[in-house]
């Protein structure tokens, strides 16, 4: 077959899928009456289109595929002008029928990977309209509010302040300080959108693993207490603890690895040693036992992006480096692994970042660093462990102490490992 057919038919088909998916998009919407405006046949010809311009420019008519695209966006805009209310044309719509042209013209300059990429995300993004607008209804006013105003402060905090120490040993970079923020908040956010997006009930599996991104003590001392009114679902529940808390390791280690990447080859496998029970746990209970599949409440948590929270990370964040710097220039090792331990009670994420900051920086050793990574992951599991013991039934009491006690066991394993 010719290559200009065959890029002809592809481009085709690009604009058939596109048009699809949008066809199908207006039948679900409950709002719309009477038939879309744009559906599979426009958004072939508006490929076609596209294709042949760009073919016509590069053989006879410089400006043919500009004149396409002009002619395409008039008639848009005139439909949505003199349309009535009821068969409107939104951006949504615009910007589909753009990208299609578009797509038309990367077929024909061989562009393939990158004209079925763009495409593909089209196509994902038209699809999810419903359950995109599904998802946003579940914000509260206080979400939106505080994100907007974490990202109004964040974007003229972070260009304006100075990137440079201060205080005791310089201990206090108010830059890495607010981005440190930034990082942590951000990641937390992430799970923070998924717990939202699932509802107010899911699986117990599921809430663990989005737990872990977001909070993993929230979810703990959500579930200690839930536990108390359904000790009956407790195995489910010490399910969703540990995979919180086994998720949590490895979030620390994917942020850490985005701060200084040549951390990571020493400080996997303590890591992975301390990760192993919570593996082994999940996968007899979570698996061969199914006990995965309870409804349960899903915990809740405060919007990471949030002001208030963001400042007291900052707080715990600086007053952390401070000792670390302290301990470090008076050279009392054995100190800097007491203040691990004694912060990994109240947050880890802020010992381990200002651990790796002073890896980074040439002031630690890559050895110490680990340990004291490691130390602050054994306080943090203890902790855990005594909320649940306090707050928990006795049936949940006894999983978590099998779980994290193998946990605790471990992590002393991988501090002589380092």
């Amino acid at each position: 077959m010719d290559l200009l057919l065959q890029s002809l038919i592809l481009s085709a088909s690009l604009g058939a899928l596109i048009g699809l998916i949008r066809q199908w998009g207006d039948q679900q919407d409950e709002n719309k009456h009477g038939s879309s405006f744009a559906g599979l046949r426009t958004f072939v010809l508006w490929a076609l289109i596209g294709y042949t311009s760009a073919f016509l420019s590069d053989s006879y008519a410089p400006y043919c595929f500009v004149v396409a695209l002009v002619m395409v966006a008039f008639h848009l805009v005139l439909h949505g002008i003199s349309s009535d209310g009821r068969n409107s044309v939104g951006f949504t719509t615009t910007a589909a029928a753009v990208i299609t042209l578009f797509l038309g013209g990367l077929v024909y300059w061989n562009h393939l990977p990158l004209a079925v990429m763009l495409a593909a995300l089209t196509m994902v993004t038209l699809g999810l309209k419903q359950r995109i607008h599904s998802w946003t209804r579940r914000f509260t006013d206080e979400d939106i509010r505080s994100t907007l105003q974490f990202v109004a402060v964040t974007g003229v905090v972070l260009p304006l302040v100075p990137n440079q120490g201060y205080g005791p040993y310089g201990a206090i970079n108010p830059y890495s300080l607010w981005l440190m923020v930034v990082l942590i908040s951000g990641l937390g956010f992430v799970g923070y959108l998924l717990i939202r997006m699932l509802g107010t009930r899911s699986g117990v599996i599921l809430t663990g693993l989005v737990g872990g991104l977001a909070s993993s003590t929230a979810t703990t001392l959500a579930f200690s207490r839930e536990s108390k009114d359904y000790p009956a679902l407790s195995s489910g529940f010490a399910l969703a603890i540990v995979m919180a808390c086994t998720v949590m390791l490895a979030r620390v280690i994917i942020i850490l690895g985005f701060i200084y990447p040549a951390f990571i080859p020493s400080l996997w496998l303590p890591v992975m040693v301390l990760s192993v029970p919570g593996l082994i746990y999940i996968l007899i209970v979570g698996i061969f036992h199914k006990k995965g599949n309870e409804a349960t409440d899903i915990p809740v948590l405060k919007n990471p992006l949030g002001l208030g929270i963001a400042i007291k990370f900052a707080l715990i964040y600086g007053i952390i480096s401070i000792l670390v710097k302290v301990f470090i220039n008076s050279d009392l090792s054995e100190g800097l692994l007491a203040l691990s331990f004694v912060s990994g009670l109240t947050d880890m994420d802020a010992i381990a970042l200002s651990i790796t900051n002073n890896l980074k920086d040439g002031i630690v050793s890559a050895d110490l660093a680990s340990k004291a990574i490691v130390v602050a992951a054994i306080a943090n599991t203890i902790l855990k462990a005594g909320l649940v013991f306090s707050l928990g039934s006795k049936q949940l009491s006894k999983h978590i102490a099998i779980a994290f006690g193998a946990t605790v066991l471990a992590g002393v394993g991988a501090f002589y490992l380092v």
